[in-house]
C-alpha cells in the first residue's frame, strides 16, 4: 500500500524530470487528480499518531491548549470520513485499515458514537459528524469490520436511535437537537443548525438505504423546525443557533459553508427517496443557489465567516472540506444539479492545489484558495482535508464512480434499527453532574469559545 501512495507522490511533483515545491494539477487528467489527492492526503495524515506508540487510535492530537494547535473529536471523526470518499473516489487503499480501526476505537462503552472519554465536550453535532462517517461507509460498501464489532450501519442507527431520544423530550423553542448532549456543558442552552442538521442529513441517508419512512419522517420534521424557528430564512440562508432562553429569537446569523453543505444533501437524499418530490427539488434549488450566493464569489468555495481576515479557529479551517464532499454527492442524488456543481468544483480544486505551496516542504495547502500561488501561512488538518476534498472530487466527470448505495442497490452493511438502544440517550435522565465534571466541563467548552466570541458571539464551533 505504502509503495503506491509514495509513488503518486513522488509523481505529482516531477515536471519535466525536475522536483518542484509547489502542487501541480492538470484538471482534466485523472492520473493527476489521483495523484495531488494522495500527495495532499499523505501530508494530512502526518498529522495523525494514532497508529503509533502511545497514541490513541482514532483521534487526532488535542484538543487545544495541549498542544495549542490540536484539535477536537468531532474532526477527528470529519476527517476519517474524509478519506472515506478519498477511498471511493481514487481507488487508493493504503488508509483503509488505518481508517477502520480508528472508527471502532471509538464507537464508544454502547456502540452509539459516545464513547466517555469525550463526555466533557460531547456535541451532538460531535457526535453526528461520526455517525455520518459511518453512514458513508455503509453507503460505499467500506470494508466491512470484523462480525464481533459494530457495523456500520448500525452505527449510523445507534447515532439517529440516541438523537432521536433527545428530541422527543424537547418543549423549548418548539423542539430541535441542543449543541450540547449533557446538561453540565456550557451550550446546553444553545439549539444549532449543524446539530440539527447532522440529524436531519443523517435521518435522509438512513430513509434512503433502508427504505424506511420513519427515518423520513424525522428528517422532515427536523426541517420544518429548522425553517419555522427561523435559523433557516426564506431566502434558504442557514444561520448559526439561538438560546433557548429568548425561545431561540437571538439568531445568531453568522454562515458557516459546512451548514449549507449537510443541509443540501440531507435535502438531495429526500428528493431521491421520495422519487423526485417537487417539493424536495424546489428545497434542492434553493439551497444551491444560497450556497453559490453566499460562498462561491468568483465561483472559488470561500468561508465567508472568517476567511476574509484569517481569523478561522482550527475547526472552521476545515468546513470547505465538508461543502464541495457534500455537493458532489448531491450530484449523484439530484441528478440536473451536476451541470451547476461541477464548475464551481472545478474552479476551486485548481484554486486550491495552487494555494498548496507553502510550508517547509513548499506543498503545504492553505485555506484562501482565491489568492491562487501566494500560500497564506495558515496550515493543518483542516486545510489539508479541504484541498484534498475538492480535488478528487474533480473525478466524477473523468471516472465511473457510483451513487451511494442502499441495501438494495448493493449495500451489504448490516443494520440493527434498534442500536444504541443501551445509550442514555435522554438528557434529563442523566445524573447530575459532580463539580469536577462541572468545572472540568466548563474549563473545556470554554476553550472552544473564547477565541470565537469575540468575533462571532455565540456559534457552533
Amino acid at each position: 500500500m505504502l509503495p503506491t501512495l509514495i509513488s503518486r507522490a513522488a509523481t505529482a511533483f516531477l515536471v519535466g524530470g525536475k522536483l518542484v515545491g509547489a502542487i501541480a494539477l492538470s484538471i482534466d487528467d485523472p492520473t493527476s487528480i489521483k495523484n495531488v489527492a494522495a500527495t495532499i492526503a499523505y501530508d494530512m495524515m502526518t498529522y495523525y499518531h494514532g497508529n503509533q506508540s502511545g497514541g490513541i487510535p482514532g483521534v487526532l492530537p488535542g484538543p487545544p491548549p495541549n498542544p495549542p494547535n490540536g484539535y477536537y473529536w468531532w474532526e477527528s471523526g470529519a476527517m476519517w470520513g474524509s478519506l472515506i470518499d478519498y477511498w471511493h473516489f481514487t481507488g487508493d487503499t493504503s488508509y483503509n485499515n488505518v481508517i477502520e480501526a480508528g472508527i471502532q476505537w471509538q464507537v464508544g462503552e454502547h456502540d452509539d458514537m459516545m464513547p466517555s472519554n469525550w463526555s466533557q465536550s460531547m456535541g451532538n453535532d460531535d457526535q453526528g459528524f461520526w455517525g455520518m462517517t459511518a453512514m458513508s461507509a455503509a453507503e460505499t460498501n467500506f470494508q466491512n469490520p470484523p462480525t464481533n464489532q459494530p457495523s456500520w450501519l448500525s452505527l449510523a442507527q445507534a447515532v439517529f436511535n440516541t438523537q432521536a431520544e433527545r428530541l422527543a423530550i424537547e418543549t423549548l423553542c418548539g423542539g430541535g437537537l441542543r449543541w450540547q448532549v449533557y446538561q453540565y456543558l456550557t451550550g446546553y442552552d444553545y439549539k444549532n443548525s449543524i446539530a440539527n442538521g447532522c440529524f436531519f442529513n443523517l435521518g435522509a441517508r438512513l430513509a434512503r438505504y433502508t427504505n424506511n419512512d420513519t427515518y423520513a419522517q424525522e428528517a422532515e420534521k427536523t426541517w420544518d423546525w429548522i425553517t419555522s424557528v427561523g435559523l433557516m430564512d426564506e431566502n434558504y440562508n442557514i444561520y448559526d443557533g439561538a438560546h433557548v432562553e429568548t425561545n431561540c429569537t437571538d439568531i445568531n446569523k453568522i454562515q458557516f459553508s459546512y451548514n449549507m453543505g449537510v443541509w443540501l444533501l440531507g435535502a438531495a437524499n429526500m428528493y431521491n427517496y421520495t422519487n423526485g418530490s417537487a417539493v424536495w427539488e424546489q428545497r434542492v434549488n434553493s439551497l444551491l443557489n444560497a450556497t453559490f450566493n453566499v460562498f462561491f464569489p468568483n465561483n472559488i468555495a470561500y468561508e465567508v465567516a472568517c476567511e476574509p481576515k484569517l481569523t478561522c479557529t482550527t475547526d472552521m479551517y476545515s468546513f470547505k472540506a465538508y461543502l464541495t464532499r457534500w455537493m458532489a454527492q448531491t450530484t449523484f442524488l439530484a441528478p440536473w444539479t451536476r451541470a451547476l456543481i461541477m464548475p464551481k468544483l472545478r474552479a476551486s480544486a485548481i484554486a486550491a492545489a495552487e494555494q498548496c505551496s507553502g510550508g517547509a516542504n513548499g506543498r503545504t495547502c492553505g485555506l484562501s484558495w482565491s489568492k491562487g500561488t501566494v500560500w497564506d501561512g495558515t496550515q493543518g488538518v483542516g486545510q489539508q482535508m479541504a484541498a484534498m476534498s475538492v480535488i478528487f472530487t474533480n473525478l466524477l466527470p473523468l471516472t465511473d464512480i457510483g451513487p451511494p448505495l442502499t441495501n438494495l442497490t448493493g449495500g451489504t452493511s448490516l443494520g440493527n434499527p434498534n442500536a444504541g438502544s443501551a445509550s442514555v440517550a435522554n438528557p434529563e435522565a442523566i445524573k447530575p453532574a459532580t463539580q469536577g465534571d462541572r468545572v472540568g466541563a466548563g474549563i473545556l467548552t470554554t476553550l472552544m469559545l473564547v477565541s470565537a466570541t469575540g468575533m462571532f458571539g455565540w456559534m457552533s464551533i
